[in-house]
């Protein structure tokens, strides 16, 4: 039987590999949560199946633990929406979206179809070891 996890069991290199992909997104675009995790294998142990479910909290986990350098800001929900950050809301998020240009419908979110990021290279995530070699 797989394990079952609600973080990943070496937490902080997984949250490593995390804000690594974040850093990659370019100032004015965003990705998803689930997009984030979709880049990433399953932990040891964790089925595809349950990554697929677990993933996008496990990504919001290291979000919410990130470190200055990392421009968490350019990662939000699959509805386009900026998430609820502990104490401040999403007001903070949407400011420092709006000002890399990243505009908001007046339901308050992103137009994922214009401001999407595509994701990091096959090559990239090769060298970063997330992907193995053809």
């Amino acid at each position: 039987m797989a394990a079952q996890y609600t973080s990943p069991p070496d937490r902080m290199a997984y949250f490593e590999q995390v804000w690594e992909i974040v850093r990659q997104i370019p100032a004015g675009r965003v990705s998803t949560y689930g997009r984030i995790a979709a880049y990433l294998p399953p932990p040891k142990g964790m089925s595809e199946q349950a990554y697929r479910v677990r993933g996008p909290r496990m990504v919001g986990g290291a979000m919410a633990a990130c470190p200055a350098d990392v421009p968490w800001q350019r990662v939000i929900n699959a509805q386009g929406k900026v998430s609820l950050r502990q104490g401040e809301g999403g007001e903070a998020q949407r400011v420092l979206l709006e000002g890399e240009g990243v505009e908001f419908d007046d339901k308050d979110r992103v137009d994922l179809s214009i401001y999407l990021w595509n994701g990091p290279s096959r090559e990239w995530l090769i060298e970063q070891g997330l992907l193995e070699k053809p």
